[in-house]
């Protein structure tokens, strides 16, 4: 079993450290039963975001995270994936939803490792996405990596 989560931070500082990132997504993985992964996570600004959300996703603007499944998705084969994360999105979404910026980022942190995991979610309102069995499965595995660090409370990031 091997699993790799890299961790990159391209501008600005972020509450939470590398390492608690790294044991947030492995978390993740492990608890999906991946064996062979390999992760990057990289917190970028939202120009660089918002470039990314154009080039990919063909929308415009910020948004807090978006993924990349990079593998070939056969059964048995090592997962390979891109998170990127917002950090100053996740600043606002944190400011708007009253909560700690450093339980959104986390929340983001197991958001874009599911997705590279290959869940999705609607993308209708945020009702409809906070209602999907991904993000039931997010809010559950962020509450684990919590444990004993205090509370979470429900987000409708991603």
């Amino acid at each position: 079993m091997s699993i790799a989560v890299d961790v990159a931070l391209q501008s600005g500082r972020i509450p939470l450290s590398r390492e608690r990132v790294v044991r947030i997504a492995s978390h993740v993985i492990r608890a999906e039963r991946v064996r062979d992964a390999c992760l990057s996570i990289t917190f970028v600004s939202n120009r660089s975001i918002a470039a990314l959300n154009r080039r990919h996703l063909g929308r415009s603007g910020a948004t807090d995270v978006i993924s990349f499944e990079l593998g070939n998705g056969a059964a048995g084969a090592p997962v390979v994936g891109d998170v990127y994360i917002a950090p100053d999105v996740a600043r606002a979404n944190a400011r708007e939803l009253g909560i700690p910026v450093a339980e959104e980022l986390a929340r983001l942190v197991v958001h874009g490792t599911l997705h590279a995991l290959g869940h999705s979610h609607p993308e209708g309102s945020r009702e409809e996405r906070s209602a999907s069995p991904m993000w039931k499965l997010q809010e559950r595995l962020l509450r684990a990596s919590f444990a004993g660090n205090g509370t979470t409370r429900r987000s409708t990031s991603g």
